[in-house]
């Protein structure tokens, strides 16, 4: 009975040991893992070994040291550890390569640097260029006004589109990226831009703009909005703002369309033609009568202070300025229209989905910057410099040269 008792006191006080040397190692053995999952970012050098074999004492049991081994300690895992290692080291130095020998790139670089700079410099007022809201505040921008930054919050990206800049491809890539529009033929998210009808991206509802937060989140939307901006990519692409214009005018003024003649070509032909009676009802009807807006009534039309007043200066002839806010959104990326290959191929990999799709080709835009002389023949003078006075916000801040050919002639 005696010996039973001792044999029973020491298997309790060798129980109570091991349970001492569990708590007092656990921190050192990670746990005890019987079936152990090697972790890549806790997997440690050959030269390293684990703390439980430096720090375990020999007197552990058994069970207990071998069950804590983990794979890499086995040789044969150990050299294949090295080798992945040793492969992905090799795929990291031919990227690095890869991108050493892209020369434009550091040029590109330095490119958006000094147009990222210039904006800094014209809103700080260290040009003397004043215009409407340039010390203005964020958060004094009226929501209305923020319409046309587009977010996408899976790839973390806001886009600020200009109309006759490239915006219908540029959302088109917005598109396939946020995935918001099906695929009638596959039933499934677009992931092709170019296979986007341009009509459908042009659909509102599509796309989430910091104007629509408010009916999203309500009061938190301002702080949500600052947040984005603070932490998401943010990109424009710009254009010389006479080309810009002439390409509005040809493109919704100049041929037949409903909604712009309705608006604004029927405006300019009654106070700026001498057309008499009552103009066709329809664009149809106008431009087959051989009633049109001119580009000279259009030109009036912007520099008419009842066009400020009536505030419909559309968004195909609004300044970028008004359109983006510059001075108040810090771009990460300002492309141009006229260098727009290189621009967008930089800026893609810039966001890192240049392998999830291309930007669209598309036809390329017929409106040439040597057409601006031609254009501006029959505009009187005064109303050139006018005109240049109403846009030199988006001239200075987007570096874009006085048009000399239009201003002195």
């Amino acid at each position: 009975m005696g010996t039973w008792r001792c044999l029973r006191g020491v298997f309790i006080l060798g129980s109570l040991f091991v349970i001492l040397l569990l708590v007092v190692y656990w921190d050192d053995i990670g746990g005890f893992n019987v079936y152990p999952v090697q972790d890549p970012k806790h997997q440690l050098h050959d030269s390293e070994p684990g703390p439980w074999v430096t720090s375990c004492p020999s007197h552990l049991p058994i069970f207990f040291t071998t069950a804590t081994l983990m794979p890499t300690d086995i040789p044969e895992e150990r050299g294949a550890a090295a080798e992945n290692e040793k492969q992905s080291k090799t795929k990291f130095e031919i990227k690095n390569k890869e991108e050493e020998e892209r020369p434009s790139d550091a040029a590109s670089t330095r490119e958006q640097e000094e147009r990222k700079q210039r904006i800094m410099d014209v809103c700080s007022g260290k040009d003397v260029v004043e215009f409407p809201g340039r010390t203005r505040t964020f958060d004094q921008i009226p929501n209305k006004e923020l319409d046309h930054l587009i977010v996408d919050d899976k790839h973390r990206i806001i886009y600020c589109y200009v109309p006759k800049v490239a915006c219908t491809n540029w959302k088109r890539v917005m598109v396939v990226l946020s995935q918001s529009l099906i695929s009638p033929s596959s039933g499934k998210p677009y992931t092709d831009p170019e296979a986007i009808p341009s009509d459908l991206v042009h659909n509102s509802s599509l796309h989430l703009t910091f104007a629509k937060f408010w009916r999203h989140y309500g009061s938190l939307s301002r702080h949500l909005m600052a947040l984005k901006l603070q932490h998401y990519t943010k990109f424009l692409f710009v254009r010389d703002p006479f080309v810009r214009l002439i390409s509005a005018f040809r493109n919704k003024l100049a041929r037949p369309n409903k909604d712009f003649y309705q608006q604004f070509g029927s405006v300019m032909l009654h106070r700026y033609s001498n057309v008499s009676g009552n103009l066709p009802e329809t664009a149809a009807d106008a431009f087959a009568a051989g009633i049109k807006p001119t580009f000279q009534q259009f030109i009036a039309y912007l520099l008419d202070p009842e066009t400020e007043k009536e505030a419909v200066f559309n968004e195909h002839w609004r300044q970028v300025y008004r359109l983006c806010h510059p001075c108040q959104v810090n771009y990460d990326f300002i492309g141009r229209l006229e260098t727009l290959e290189t621009d967008a191929e930089q800026l893609l990999r810039m966001l890192e989905v240049d392998q999830l799709l291309h930007f669209p080709s598309g036809a390329r835009n017929r409106t040439a910057a040597s057409w601006e002389k031609d254009w501006f023949t029959q505009i009187p003078l005064t109303m050139r410099r006018d005109l240049y006075k109403l846009y030199e916000p988006d001239f200075e801040l987007f570096g874009y040269p006085i048009p000399g050919s239009v201003l002195h002639q």
